[in-house]
């Protein structure tokens, strides 16, 4: 605005403020400094300028120097810059003031002191205006110069970094192209070297099996070798000896693999033999001691105790030697003694069964005082008048000293005694030792003392005895609490009963059914048919019928449920040996010729079989009585024959278009007819069920009598000469019906309805042929 020779008259001290003046607000024009106030004398002398009154012009060099915050990446870089710009804007926005007059400036005598105003040219004014008007966007232009500069830097260091790596990545090429060659030869090298290591590690491996033989021969063979088998060191060899055999047996085509694989078995056979000898002798020490103990002594307590206690002590003092015992046990059978199929099996169980037999041995001798003090005592009590309390004492004390050497078998050999069918298992080796003490496996003893017992005594007895122990041992009660006692008394019952007792009961009922009914004679005082007494069906019955039902309630009340059932081979003999009697009854009784004979043959069957077969029913279903008060089950019966056919039947019969062979239910029939001549009776009948060879008689005994009976009541009705009149004839049927099956109104009413339609079969049939 003015020349620089202008500016230069103002003193130093310019900023040193004199009391100022009022000044208008606004914008109101401010006068010239160079104009004179009007008439005022100027003194002489002038006074320096000391203060402009208004602000300096804000400085319009460069922005105070600021820290830019560096860009995170180039996508929010405009955002900081502009942040940037906002705030220096504010801070220039602060230091301009709101007012940008100047005050008057107090100039004396300005004329002498100020040169002649110098003005600038035109063209310089209006660069500095444009200048001053574009201060702010030159100073961003310069920020963004700035900002494009590092960031041209930026990309050229990029740009060469990605050159270097490039660069890098063809020289790696290169040279893993010049080295892939040898890479491959190492490579090639370290695989043969874990290949030749492997191969010299099986070398050395396979070494050690022949190397072991000389160690272990020198071992074994040295004058102190029995002492061998009370360390561990034993159990190691037999180890180390397994190995070797089976790797023998594994590589037969190695060199001198047969003749070491030979030396290795001889020499396993040599160790096991020192472990016999060993235990055998510790065996014999114990033995000696106990014996002597039992012997000094007749309290029972004391001699329980020296027989479990004080043995099972001395037993296992020898903790390494019992040790080495078990290890061969286990080597050839399981924890339950079941066998474990290996290379040496043939061998340790050889061994384990003479372990077996030498302590089997060891214990019969050493409590053989206490077991025949007890069996001196049964058969003392036994001939006494309660023979069966005696056989239930013997049973109770039996099973307890079987559970205490079930125990100690456990304790001394490693392995619990379990019941297996297998041949080659611990229980079998066991069972072989016939001996007089009994154990888990060996319990013949107990059926051998018990069975002369039972058989001096009559069945029902025995039976008796047989459903104690059943309900005592075999059956446990729903609240019972199983311990290991009772599930050792259980399994012992259950092998006792199926392999002793069980066949021991057969046989005694087979030669009681042999007794008293196969060889039963025939007597005429026992064919009548008299009346019931005591409404009691069975009351009078064939005596050897009687009987049969008595032997039926008695092997149902000695056996399970299973084993009392009509297939079963006693039941199935009993029933048909009876048949058979009352056949030969029967028999017996149609010799006497009459029209209406008395007894009825049929009518003696039809009474007998009815109680036979409910007997049979009853047994079925779990209900056999010696003597029943009714036939309950005749219902069943009845209908089992078929009585809604028997019209048809008897008309087709009466008129030959059917024969009574076809009306029986005898399946086998043909089969029978058949048959080889000569062949087995037996056979025969156990061929065909007895409930079926039952029915059949039945139907035939059903339908002579009925047709008996339907020709007298067709002849008396029909008025002929000789005949009784229909009221007669029903009177004599009634009471015979009565006298048979009194108190069971059922049966009569079922048999006189038979009679009936047999006599309307007869009358229709007689009609047919009339009129033909």
């Amino acid at each position: 605005m003015y020349e620089d020779s202008w500016y230069s008259l103002v003193p130093d001290h310019i900023q040193k403020k004199t009391t100022p003046t009022t000044q208008p607000s606004g914008h109101r024009r401010r006068e010239s400094l160079l104009q004179q106030p009007n008439g005022s004398k100027q003194s002489g002398d002038n006074e320096p300028l000391e203060r402009l009154l208004e602000e300096p012009e804000s400085s319009i060099g460069p922005p105070e120097p600021t820290l830019i915050p560096r860009a995170k990446s180039y996508s929010d870089f405009y955002h900081v810059v502009r942040a940037q710009l906002a705030k220096d804007a504010t801070k220039k926005k602060r230091r301009r003031p709101k007012t940008r007059g100047l005050d008057a400036l107090v100039i004396t005598n300005p004329e002498d002191n100020l040169p002649p105003p110098k003005f600038s040219p035109s063209r310089s004014t209006d660069a500095g205006l444009v200048d001053a008007s574009q201060e702010e966007y030159m100073l961003y232009r310069d920020q963004l110069q700035m900002t494009e500069r590092h960031l041209d830097r930026l990309v050229t260091d990029a740009n060469g970094a990605l050159d270097l790596l490039t660069s890098l990545a063809n020289d790696f090429r290169a040279v893993e192209a010049q080295t892939s060659s040898f890479q491959a030869q190492c490579d090639h090298l370290l695989s043969e070297e874990r290949r030749l290591q492997k191969l010299a590690d099986e070398v050395g491996t396979d070494l050690h099996y022949y190397a072991y033989l000389d160690g272990v021969s020198r071992r074994l063979n040295a004058p102190g070798a029995s002492r061998l088998v009370n360390h561990e060191n034993f159990g190691e060899i037999l180890t180390n000896l397994d190995a070797c055999i089976e790797f023998m047996v594994k590589h037969p085509d190695y060199r001198d693999a047969e003749s070491y694989l030979a030396r290795y078995q001889s020499l396993l056979t040599k160790a096991l033999h020192l472990l016999e000898v060993g235990f055998s002798g510790h065996l014999e020490q114990t033995s000696s001691e106990i014996s002597k103990q039992i012997l000094g002594t007749q309290s029972e307590a004391a001699r329980h105790a020296l027989a479990y206690g004080r043995s099972e002590q001395m037993l296992l003092e020898a903790d390494g030697l019992i040790a080495n015992v078990q290890r061969v046990i286990r080597n050839c059978y399981d924890q339950f003694g079941h066998p474990i199929p290996g290379e040496n099996f043939n061998t340790y169980s050889n061994t384990a069964v003479n372990l077996f037999s030498t302590y089997s041995d060891m214990r019969d001798r050493s409590l053989r005082p206490i077991t025949q003090h007890d069996l001196d005592a049964f058969r003392k009590e036994a001939q006494g008048p309660n023979p069966e309390s005696a056989c239930r004492n013997f049973i109770k004390q039996s099973y307890e000293r079987s559970f205490n050497e079930g125990g100690l078998f456990s304790k001394l050999f490693g392995i619990e005694l379990q019941f297996d069918h297998d041949t080659q298992s611990a229980y079998a080796a066991l069972k072989g030792q016939h001996k007089a003490l009994v154990n888990v496996a060996n319990l013949a003893p107990i059926a051998t003392t018990l069975q002369p017992i039972l058989q001096a005594t009559n069945l029902q007895t025995t039976c008796n005895f047989l459903g104690w122990v059943t309900n005592e041992y075999l059956l446990l009660e729903y609240d019972e609490e199983e311990t290991q006692y009772s599930i050792h008394c259980h399994e012992l019952t259950a092998r006792l009963l199926t392999e002793h007792l069980w066949p021991f009961v057969d046989s005694s009922f087979e030669a009681e059914v042999t007794k008293s009914i196969s060889k039963a004679p025939v007597l005429a005082d026992s064919l009548k048919v008299l009346p019931v007494t005591n409404n009691v069906a069975s009351s009078n019955a064939y005596p050897i019928v009687k009987h049969a039902l008595e032997l039926l309630a008695l092997y149902d009340q000695a056996m399970p449920k299973e084993r009392s059932q009509k297939s079963s081979p006693v039941v199935f003999r009993l029933v048909t040996d009876t048949i058979m009697a009352l056949q030969r009854a029967e028999a017996r009784l149609k010799t006497f010729k009459a029209a209406n004979p008395d007894p009825d043959p049929d009518l003696f069957m039809i009474k007998n079989l009815l109680i036979l077969k409910n007997g049979l029913m009853s047994l079925e279903i779990g209900d056999v009585r010696a003597q029943p008060a009714t036939m309950q089950y005749f219902g069943q019966i009845w209908d089992t024959l078929s009585p809604q056919n028997w019209m048809g039947l008897f008309r087709g019969i009466l008129g030959g278009s059917l024969s009574l062979g076809l009306w029986s239910s005898m399946s086998n029939k043909g089969a029978a007819a058949t048959a080889k001549p000569g062949a087995n009776r037996a056979q025969a009948q156990a061929d065909q069920d007895a409930n079926e060879k039952l029915d059949e008689l039945l139907r035939q005994s059903i339908y002579a009598f009925t047709q008996r009976w339907g020709t007298l009541l067709n002849g008396a009705r029909s008025g002929k000469r000789g005949q009784q009149n229909a009221a007669a004839t029903e009177k004599e049927l009634d009471n015979r019906l009565s006298v048979a099956f009194g108190g069971q109104p059922e049966v009569i009413a079922k048999l006189k309805e038979a009679i009936y339609m047999n006599a309307q079969a007869q009358k229709e049939v007689k009609a047919e042929r009339g009129a033909r």
